[in-house]
């Protein structure tokens, strides 16, 4: 039945390399479980709740990937628009994460809604390369700086900004000697690396009594962030914005996620096309309606999913091996509970790493590129803000291109989104 549903032997491949494939893919993402829910509950979200609603999230898109779209690859909630939406939305803008909530579904609907459009496309063809490598970049180093900030690492300081924080103490000490050893564990080619350092250390600081355990496994807790939205800042220009920055983050990660799979994965046909692109995006923007409504911030396709399809992992039945797997991890909300912040603050910093290959790229020699890039990459993390490295990143893009005759480099994808960008920081100082 498996076989003939997924269709391996077209595909070449059995129930049991998939199956393994897709046990190859979970090990190297299954750290979300543990960090999405930290994260969010810094924005106020029960942990318990957030626990549940991560994992029911990953579960449905995941499915509908594989049952739906066919692809062999994970959906689950985004590194870099979790942070956003609890460190920036929530405790930076003063939203309620009921709000921020709110801002997901609306952001994701009108990601769905433009999916089904010829937009999409349009969008895709419309921005710069190098504008795209640098907003992924910006957003690494954005994670980064919160993963740094969680570690101890780096701590404020009101004469220079910031500055080295107190490395001798037992957990800034930790969380750095594990981000040594989680870089070097996967460069061997261990899998799990992340998700074997989250735990080593979680169980030293239980261990040595600098966190406490709380149990190993329980009945699923009830999401009490479950239907929770609250539309009530719906009109301010200020929602209107997170809007625009969780569509903008999540159109060009998901797009470029998947694209970047296609090829490996086989999904890529003769003429250039992707097999069920269509499907896949609605599949990643279904699910972020979904974990929207259960408590959750965006979802976005994992580029983790590599590590299944260089296994071998080439249809819909890794996902669905995915999602067996996340499902088990309902019944241990007691130890990922338990996992204490020096513990998840290297990966941050470890995935932060990952979002940075693109600048390799970069022609660097040509100012009128590497300015915008250096603009939108620096101030991304520096003002704490998405948004702001976005809007005045294509607005010195548009500008040198009309200083230096170069208008004609300027298309409507850029006008639009410079023209958002304007409006932004307007709102910022007089709206």
């Amino acid at each position: 039945m498996l076989s003939q549903f997924f269709k391996l032997g077209e595909h070449g491949v059995t129930a049991r390399s998939e199956v393994f494939a897709g046990v190859s893919t979970f090990l190297t993402m299954a750290f979300i479980i543990a960090v999405n829910p930290a994260i969010l509950s810094d924005a106020g979200i029960d942990f318990g709740a957030a626990f549940v609603a991560t994992i029911l999230a990953t579960i449905f898109g995941t499915l509908i990937m594989g049952l739906y779209a066919g692809w062999p690859v994970a959906v689950a909630p985004g590194m870099g628009l979790n942070a956003y939406f609890a460190y920036v939305v929530v405790l930076g803008y003063g939203f309620s994460w009921q709000q921020a909530l709110a801002a997901v579904f609306v952001s994701s609907v009108a990601f769905f809604l433009f999916s089904l459009s010829r937009a999409r496309a349009f969008m895709i063809l419309s921005i710069p390369a190098e504008m795209q490598v640098a907003i992924t970049a910006g957003i690494g180093l954005f994670l980064a700086m919160i993963g740094l900030s969680g570690a101890g690492i780096i701590v404020d300081n009101p004469d220079t900004l910031v500055g080295l924080g107190a490395l001798n103490t037992a957990e800034t000490g930790l969380a750095l000697a594990g981000l040594i050893v989680m870089a070097g564990l996967v460069h061997r080619g261990i899998k799990s690396g992340i998700l074997l350092t989250i735990l080593g250390l979680s169980v030293i600081g239980w261990v040595t009594g600098l966190a406490e355990f709380g149990g190993l496994v329980s009945t699923p807790p009830l999401t009490s962030a479950a239907f929770q939205l609250d539309f009530s800042a719906l009109a301010t220009p200020a929602f209107l914005s997170v809007v625009f920055v969780m569509f903008f983050v999540d159109f060009f990660d998901t797009t470029g996620t998947l694209t970047a799979i296609s090829e490996p994965a086989g999904l890529r046909k003769d003429d250039g096309s992707i097999k069920n692109l269509d499907r896949a995006v609605l599949a990643d923007t279904s699910a972020s309606i979904f974990g929207s409504l259960l408590g959750t911030s965006n979802l976005t396709t994992y580029l983790e999913s590599a590590a299944g399809i260089r296994s071998g992992g080439r249809t819909g039945l890794v996902a669905l091996t995915v999602a067996v797997l996340f499902a088990i991890c309902l019944f241990f909300e007691p130890l990922f509970a338990s996992v204490p912040a020096f513990a998840t603050a290297p990966a941050l910093i470890f995935v932060a790493a990952g979002f940075l290959g693109g600048l390799a790229r970069i022609n660097w020699s040509d100012m009128s590129v590497a300015l915008p890039v250096m603009i939108t990459i620096t101030l991304m993390p520096l003002t704490f803000s998405i948004a702001a490295g976005i809007s005045i990143g294509f607005l010195a893009y548009v500008g040198i291109r009309l200083i230096s005759g170069r208008a004609h480099e300027i298309n409507t994808g850029v006008m639009l989104i410079t023209a958002f960008g304007l409006i932004w920081l307007a709102l910022q100082y007089y709206g």
